[in-house]
Parts: structure tokens; sequence; C-alpha cells
């Protein structure tokens, strides 16, 4: 698929994404095509990753299904794709319906607003029982501000990895490119962590999947950026010098651009040491504002989110335009 193709493609699934999410009645009768790929890689984990082999076993095994897992992928939608571009333009409109599931602008906003909503109508308990739906954190060590921080954070990062970085990837490479990114960041999320079992057999998923959200994370910076200098309660320079400042030293290496993004034009700190079930992870803090967040907040960082959703549309639809003279 070409540019001429993908890109409109994009607009439309975008557009279809933010209009209408992904109904809760389709997840409780087929589930969602992310939990299928979730269940393929619990498939690959479970069948090849042998704690008994050794270290460089593990990881060897783990870039076989790492690839086991992308050729799967890319071929089913590769076909899927064919056969709805088989219809010419009309075709547009099912591929897009598909991409759109794999998109999460609408589902990102829903499980942010509830924690701002969690704290408004029952305070504290309400606020960390409603950011535990969004972060592996322990809620129990936040207090309000660390609630408030969490889901903004939250917001900002999953912004790049959920929205903008998936929608990078299906205006490059169509079906198949997007679904190839929701794979590697679903083995991510799912393999990709430093523990004993995982290390080794992990290790690719992790590294591919910081590679590929690097394009999407600069971009999301960005588009934060914009978004707060449209906006007169947001400061764009501070988000600039963030960003400059501070997105290199996140323990990320994609994660810091939009959370300094984020921080800068809020006038927060984000990040900072935070407590992941019993473990205490030390970060450098992103911006050099107050730290005591609230739900108001939050708000103001869902006014900058949707304004930027906003933008990344345009910025799809000019490319568009761009391509049609």
């Amino acid at each position: 698929m070409n540019l001429s193709a993908s890109l409109p493609l994009l607009v439309l699934a975008l557009t279809i994404e933010a209009a209408f999410g992904y109904p809760q009645r389709f997840y409780a009768a087929i589930g969602h095509p992310v939990t299928w790929i979730g269940r393929l890689i619990g498939m690959l984990d479970r069948g090849l990753n042998r704690e008994t082999a050794s270290f460089v076993t593990r990881k060897a095994t783990g870039v076989l299904a790492l690839a086991l897992l992308l050729a799967v992928i890319m071929t089913l939608s590769a076909l899927i794709q064919r056969l709805c571009l088989s219809f010419g333009l009309l075709g547009l409109i099912p591929l897009a319906l598909i991409a759109s599931t794999l998109i999460a602008q609408r589902s990102l906003y829903e499980h942010v607003a509830r924690v701002a909503e969690g704290l408004e109508q029952n305070g504290l308990e309400g606020g960390r029982k409603a950011v535990a739906m969004i972060v592996g954190r322990n809620p129990q060590t936040l207090d309000e501000a660390g609630v408030a921080r969490a889901a903004i954070e939250s917001l900002a990062e999953n912004f790049s990895d959920g929205i903008v970085a998936p929608a990078f990837w299906l205006g490059i490479g169509g079906l198949p490119g997007i679904a190839a990114y929701k794979a590697i960041n679903t083995a991510d999320s799912m393999i990709g962590h430093r523990t004993p079992r995982h290390l080794a057999f992990g290790w690719a998923s992790a590294r591919l999947d910081d590679l590929v959200n690097l394009p999407a994370s600069r971009l999301t910076a960005l588009l934060l950026i914009v978004s707060a200098a449209l906006d007169r309660s947001a400061n764009a320079a501070g988000a600039w010098q963030a960003v400059r400042r501070e997105a290199g030293k996140h323990r990320s290496p994609n994660a810091g651009w939009p959370e300094a993004a984020m921080a800068g034009a809020l006038g927060l700190r984000l990040a900072g040491p935070r407590v992941y079930g019993e473990t205490r992870v030390e970060d450098h803090w992103m911006g050099d504002g107050r730290a005591e967040a609230s739900a108001s907040d939050i708000r103001r960082a869902l006014l900058l989110y949707r304004r930027s959703c906003g933008l990344l549309w345009a910025l799809a639809a000019l490319l568009v335009a761009a391509a049609l003279l």
C-alpha cells in the first residue's frame, strides 16, 4: 500500500475511532484484537521460554518468538488488506474500521477521565481505584497528588504508545504496519520485563519496542507543544524547555518526551521516584513545576490531549491533501 492510500486510511481510522471507540458489546462478545495478539504471545512464551535453558539460548528463542509473532500478524493483516482493497476505494471503509480497533484515542480519554471523577467524587480511595486500571505502580503508595500525577503521566505516555505510534505506522505501512506495531508493543508489555523469566526471552521485544516508538515519541512531544501554544492556560515555552532539558534523562528512551512536554505545558513535575509492586524505581523528574497535582490538572491535561489528537488528525488530513496535489 502506498502513501496515497495509507494516508486516507489513517484519516478514516482516526475519525471512526474518535467517534465510536471500540464498543463494549464487541469486547464482551469477541474480545479485542490486542487480546488476540496477547494470547498468541502467551502461547509462544509458554512454548519456547524454557527457564532451564541458558541465557544466550533464551535470548535467541525470544528473537525467534518475536519473528514468528510478526510473521503471523503481518501475513494475516496483509491478506485482510488485500481482500478489502480488492473492492477498490470502497474497501478503505472496512479496512479503516479494522485499523481503528488498534488506536485508543477514546478509551484513553475515558480511562483517565475516570481518575479525575474518582478523586472529585470519592476522594483518595476513588482516585486510587480508578488509577489502578491504567498504571502498574502500587496505588496504595500514592496520595492524591501522586494519583493525579500518575494519571497525567499515563495519559502522556499512552498518547504516544496508543495513538501517535499506531497512527504513524498505519500511515507508513497500512494495516500490516499498525498490526506489526501493536504486536511489538503488546509483546513488550507482556514479556519485555527485567524479571528472571523474561530478562533474556523478552530482550528482543523490549529493544524493538524502543526502536519503533522512537519517531512517535518525538512527534507526540511536538504535538503537545503546539497544542500548548494554542491554549492560554498552558505553557508552550515551558513544554519546549522541559523536553530539551529532561526528556533524555528519563529511564525510558521514549517516555520522557511526551511526559516532559506534558509536565512543562501544565507547570508540573512528573515521573520521579515510583513504586511498582514492592520495587521502588528511582527516575528523574520531568519538568520543574509543582508536584502537587490535582483532579483539575487531570482535566487540563485531558483538554491538551484532545487538542493534540485534533492536531494529529489535521496533520494526517494535510498530508492527504498534499499527496493529491
